[in-house]
């Protein structure tokens, strides 16, 4: 499925195991966007409890790295996960935050929440905060439509206006959840970071206790750079979770390590991947299951 996991395969065909093939193993992490920080730790674990077990046996060290990758990942996985809980129902709605940028996959994963909310009897609103672009507002109401679900929109504007008017027709209208697009953005553009933040003030002005979740899309192709973009919307904006899309063939997957081990200050977790295009390919997010199709 994922290039890393092709390229492990390989690897773990070999019955050698010497300083060559942890070279090896070393570099295809690294080339499976791992990172070098958690690569290095996942190495050194590995030659630990391959001594400790005292085992050279490549289906033993496939199972002993599958198991670290595992506990690596699982900082990232939520105990609680919101789509796989039913929280009880309150006056106001549940207030999601999507954020991330351009190209991403921000609007077609808000089509999929609400597919998925949806099967699961939720009332769902949305809010087209992305003011920029006409043809992300007419990509949302697209997925409105296929959804059969309302979507709040404005021909101008800015997106916390467009914010609030979301959350309020929400509370008036006894949603269960209220999902609010933005505009796809750098992280180094710093005066559309501020805009977000006026947003996600606006938000917490029109209800206290929201946004419940501020959700950054990342493309599951980006490597590294995605990390990158998890510490800065992070840092602005205090991050609660994390969705990888684009995970449906050509994508290392192995960014997710690289979170895990990288932000370990209240790391945001991971609710979902995107495994394709269509409206049921989100799934919820699980280590072990991930770690699995990892290391093959």
């Amino acid at each position: 499925m994922f290039g890393l996991r092709k390229t492990l395969s390989s690897l773990f065909s070999k019955q050698k195991i010497d300083e060559e093939w942890y070279e090896s193993l070393e570099e295809a992490l690294l080339l499976g966007d791992v990172g070098m920080h958690a690569t290095q730790k996942l190495i050194k674990q590995l030659r630990i409890e391959a001594k400790n077990q005292k085992t050279e046996s490549v289906d033993d060290l496939k199972s002993i790295l599958a198991t670290l990758v595992e506990q690596l990942l699982s900082k990232l996985e939520r105990p609680q996960n919101p789509l796989l809980t039913t929280p009880a129902k309150g006056i106001n709605p549940q207030v999601w935050l999507i954020v991330g940028v351009n190209g991403a996959g921000k609007t077609t994963s808000i089509g999929k929440f609400c597919h998925y909310f949806q099967n699961n009897g939720k009332k769902v609103l949305l809010g087209a905060g992305d003011t920029f672009r006409a043809a992300a507002r007419e990509q949302l109401i697209a997925w409105g439509d296929k959804n059969q679900v309302a979507v709040i929109t404005q021909q101008s504007g800015d997106a916390a206006a467009v914010a609030h008017d979301a959350v309020q027709a929400g509370q008036s209208r006894q949603m269960d959840i209220v999902i609010i697009d933005t505009a796809g953005r750098l992280s180094t553009q710093a005066h559309l970071m501020d805009e977000l933040k006026k947003v996600k003030r606006v938000i917490t002005k029109s209800q206290e206790d929201a946004p419940h979740e501020t959700v950054l899309v990342i493309d599951g192709n980006t490597g590294q750079n995605g990390l990158s973009q998890v510490k800065a919307f992070h840092e602005a904006l205090g991050l609660t979770a994390i969705i990888v899309t684009k995970l449906d063939g050509t994508a290392k997957g192995g960014i997710l390590c690289a979170i895990a081990e990288e932000i370990p200050e209240n790391t945001p977790s991971v609710l979902a991947i995107g495994l394709g295009e269509k409206l049921a390919d989100l799934k919820p997010f699980n280590a072990s299951d991930f770690a699995k199709t990892l290391i093959p």
